[in-house]
Formats: C-alpha cells, structure tokens, sequence
C-alpha cells in the first residue's frame, strides 16, 4: 500500500514526493546528479566506482555512497552486472533515482539490492541539485529532497 507524500518544512526547505519503486529499501545521501544517461559497462569502473566515460559530465568522479540520480542507462545488459559488482566491492552508489528506468539500470538495481525510484511526481526530478541531502523509499516509493 502506498501512502500519499506530503511537502513537510523543518528549518530548510524539505519535500516529501511520490515515484514509481523500482528496487526496494531506503537510503539517504548526497545527490550527484547527470544529466546524461549512464552506461555502467565501459563507463564507471566496477573495482573503484569511478566515471571513466570520457566526455561524460561525471567523468572522474566517483559514485560511491552517492545517491545517483540520472535521466536513464544505456547500453549493455552486462551494466546490469556491474552494478552487482560495484556493490560487490563497496563502491556502488547507496541509492538511485531515474526520471525513468529501463531494464538494465532496474534490474542492476534490484540484484545489487540498490534502493531505486523514478517518475518523481511533479517537478521534483529538476530540482535535485548535487550536493543536496536526499531519502529514497524503494519500498514505499517515495523520495524526501532536503534543500539547501
């Protein structure tokens, strides 16, 4: 059963939205966000959770113990295994938000067991920023955007 979010305020700007789960648990962290899609295989290294996709925004950045949040994944149905890798060497991201999923990047999500949402009501996909503090309810399906 899913439960109604609502826009809560404590001191900062806090918003609680709905979106569609995709893997369950939860996990709070600190956005890093693209705004091209990422392919896990060939493009992050699955031993330290780096970026090595050249010319990509988050080229030599590292996703570990981020919340990722990126319009969707391509390529390879192999990324779906480096997810499963990444976590495997603690290096994956805790938890990820997709304006909307494919398969490689869900199905990657659901065996790494990586807290996973997308279709984030209204406008709320736009306004994460990186660095800003966000919750991800892949059970619930739910996102909670702290803002700055």
């Amino acid at each position: 059963m899913r439960i109604k979010a609502r826009a809560i305020a404590k001191g900062g700007k806090c918003a609680a939205v709905n979106a569609r789960a995709i893997s369950k648990g939860s996990a709070e962290g600190e956005a890093m966000v693209s705004a091209d899609a990422i392919s896990f295989f060939g493009g992050v290294d699955p031993k330290t959770g780096i970026v090595v996709d050249k010319g990509h925004p988050l080229e030599g950045k590292c996703v570990s113990g981020k919340v990722l949040v990126f319009p969707r994944g391509k390529g390879s149905t192999v990324g779906s295994y480096v997810l499963l890798q990444l976590k495997k060497n603690n290096c994956a991201p805790c938890a990820i938000i997709n304006e909307e999923a494919e398969p490689i990047i869900a199905v990657g999500a659901i065996i790494a067991r990586i807290p996973m949402v997308d279709k984030l009501e209204g406008n709320a996909y736009a306004r994460i920023k990186d660095g800003m503090r966000v919750t991800v309810d892949g059970t619930g399906g739910m996102a909670e955007i702290k803002e700055k």
